[in-house]
């Protein structure tokens, strides 16, 4: 009796010795894997700023992870003339025109299909998807040949109209699914205390889904921001270009300028920068105030 009760509390430290070491070594690997993501995803980062730093002997000879010498040449090169501040406001001005009509234009669509019961609503759903899944490429043959029609060619406004016909998709898409989480219930005492659906909508649905709003923005303006095939073929005049394109258009036959290439990209991927931490705090107070109106 006393071997079998003295056995008893070593086989449970044996046990819980086990499961320390088990705990630990699951605790290790997942570090380990989060530090090689984030190294796959910094690295990258990184190397483009340390090359718009570089002299050009050093970025064509054999790389290095640090310069022997910093210098800012490469950015005096790409902002001497003025065109690529040119290119970045034009980027701007694209991609928040989209983002803003795209967002309001979704809003009332996905809003509908998601409250509101009519005919052929499940067909118009399967457009709607269908539209977001066609690629761009097999597109802008077509959509070329409209512009021109509609002499909306080599301008903003006709590369924001291209850009919406691909960004509505989305958002109607993902907004669906922020609007079936809002409780029925919610917009039925809305319209009791007399609220029109606009009203609801405004009032009561478009708060409760300030994340899902913050995320279908970042991500069409991001994408508006990066696109750079549909504005290689609609864009001819260096006046109306977009950031992406005026970086292309530094290459010039078999020539890549590095130096001049990693400078642009860092400056054009700042205003995604900013927009990710500004959006990241409002996603943050969004979530925070759809839990307590809850």
């Amino acid at each position: 009796m006393t071997t079998l009760t003295a056995t008893i509390p070593l086989a449970k430290s044996k046990a819980g010795q086990r499961l320390r070491r088990r705990f630990l070594i699951g605790r290790v690997l997942s570090y380990a894997a989060l530090a090689i993501a984030v190294l796959l995803v910094l690295f990258p980062i990184y190397w483009m700023i340390i090359t718009s730093l570089k002299l050009p002997r050093e970025i064509y000879r054999v790389p290095s992870l640090w310069p022997k010498t910093f210098t800012l040449d490469n950015y005096q090169k790409i902002l001497s003339d003025g065109q690529f501040l040119v290119a970045i406001r034009n980027s701007l001005i694209v991609s928040f025109t989209v983002t803003i009509i795209s967002v309001i234009i979704s809003s009332f669509a996905a809003y509908s299909m998601v409250r509101f019961r009519y005919r052929f609503r499940g067909f118009v759903g399967r457009l709607i998807l269908f539209a977001y899944l066609t690629p761009s490429s097999l597109l802008f043959i077509p959509l070329s040949i409209v512009m021109a029609q509609l002499h909306l060619g080599n301008s903003l406004f006709g590369l924001i109209m291209v850009y919406l016909t691909f960004s509505l998709p989305l958002s109607t898409w993902l907004l669906q699914g922020y609007f079936k989480g809002v409780p029925r219930e919610v917009e039925e005492q809305g319209l009791i205390d007399g609220l029109s659906r606009i009203g609801v909508l405004f009032r009561i649905v478009l708060p409760l889904s300030a994340p899902g709003i913050a995320a279908v923005a970042i991500f069409t303006f991001t994408g508006a921001w990066n696109e750079l095939l549909l504005a290689l073929v609609l864009i001819t005049s260096e006046s109306q270009r977009t950031a992406p394109l005026a970086l292309n258009y530094l290459i010039t036959s078999d020539v890549l300028p590095w130096g001049p290439l990693m400078a642009g990209a860092v400056i054009s991927s700042l205003p995604l920068m900013i927009l990710y931490f500004v959006a990241q705090r409002f996603m943050v107070a969004g979530l925070a105030d759809g839990s307590v109106k809850g």
